[in-house]
């Protein structure tokens, strides 16, 4: 069955995933207190309605509790992200995304029960900093603080070697999960396998072994 959605708020944020659940194939319906900015939903989303979500009598009205998921992506006011999110809590709603818009609107989003809390100016300058600061990071996704997945290339210095040979679980503390090379995808890679020069290495570990290996044995310079 299709999951029902939700997205509150059609500014980048929400709007973007709003296209991209509807491009899924996900029942969306999309809600903002602008009219332009529904008007432009309106051919996109499944239903599209102006609204303001903080007000309950709203939320009922548009049977908001039903919905699998809800994501509120209000952007310019704290305020109102707070108070949807706090009624959506209220009236029942199963899983609630909510974007946050500093540390503190984050705290308060936790405490109030928001399920999940994404933070995506932040996060997307996390990825584009590790990229940028190393020739080898082509991605980065923050697991927790302290951990996460990299996408590292393979240089000269690990052409040749293998799992076994570069020891690197044991030395380092960190998987490689799989390896991109060229369309092929090696999946859980044995520990026999070659690595080659332009491979892209699928490594999951600590933040600080992460880096430690890309150092040791990976960087360039």
């Amino acid at each position: 069955m299709k999951k029902e959605f939700a997205v509150i708020g059609l500014g980048r944020f929400g709007g973007s995933i709003c296209r991209e659940l509807v491009k899924q194939g996900m029942e969306v319906l999309a809600i903002d207190n602008d009219e332009d900015r529904v008007n432009e939903f309106a051919s996109i989303a499944s239903h599209a309605v102006i609204g303001d979500t903080t007000d309950e009598s709203v939320l009922k009205s548009l049977g908001i509790r039903n919905f699998d998921h809800v994501i509120v992506a209000i952007g310019d006011n704290i305020q109102a992200s707070i108070l949807t999110t706090l009624m959506l809590k209220e009236l029942g709603v199963r899983d609630i995304t909510v974007k946050a818009t500093n540390d503190y609107h984050e705290k308060v989003l936790s405490k109030i029960g928001a399920d999940h809390v994404v933070h995506p100016e932040r996060d997307m300058g996390r990825r584009i900093a590790h990229k940028v600061a190393s020739n080898n990071v082509l991605d980065y996704l923050e697991l927790s603080d302290e951990h996460s997945i990299v996408e590292i290339v393979a240089s000269k210095k690990i052409d040749g070697k293998s799992l076994i040979d570069l020891d690197i679980r044991a030395r380092y503390g960190i998987n490689i999960v799989a390896f991109k090379r060229g369309s092929e995808i090696i999946v859980s890679p044995s520990a026999t396998e070659t690595i080659q020069v332009g491979d892209i290495l699928i490594v999951i570990g600590a933040d600080q072994d992460i880096s430690r290996f890309e150092k040791k044995v990976v960087d360039h310079s």
